[in-house]
């Protein structure tokens, strides 16, 4: 198993990602040009309409293409989604006052009460704790240890 980033960067325009879209909630039909795709590897791809959002999928099945060369289309699962939002937040520190502009991805079909999780989860990944509605940035959870 191999890791594939195919994040949108314009640092690596022959590796890029052509198109991604859900077949059905869970499932992708993704279209990319480079890499040497195979079943089992995993895609690291931008989420539509995030700025630095993305999701892994793990190729169930690909065709590499002959033309135009270099290019594959593969089925892959990932995080299912029935209609997905982007949402933006900003949290402050409590100890220090420093302040935390993030995105979170929700499946908008859950409702209002799927977002705090959905945002405590991205809080989490970005390093930050939150203890109901109290938040501590990575440098004051290290001095309160």
């Amino acid at each position: 198993m191999v890791e594939h980033d195919f994040r949108y960067t314009l640092f690596n325009p022959q590796h890029t990602l052509i198109e991604c879209r859900a077949l059905v909630p869970g499932r992708y039909q993704v279209t990319g040009n480079g890499g040497s795709m195979h079943k089992g590897d995993v895609l690291l791809v931008t989420l539509k309409g995030s700025k630095d959002l993305s999701m892994r999928l793990t190729v169930e099945s690909v065709r590499h293409l002959i033309n135009p060369r270099g290019q594959w289309v593969a089925v892959a699962s990932g995080p299912v989604f029935n209609e997905l939002e982007i949402l933006t937040w900003q949290v402050k520190c409590d100890s220090c006052e420093a302040v935390l502009d993030f995105e979170f991805a929700v499946d908008a079909k859950l409702g209002k009460k799927a977002r705090q999780p959905a945002a405590n989860a991205r809080i989490a990944e970005l390093g930050w704790s939150s203890q109901g509605e109290r938040h501590l940035c990575r440098n004051c959870q290290g001095s309160a240890q």
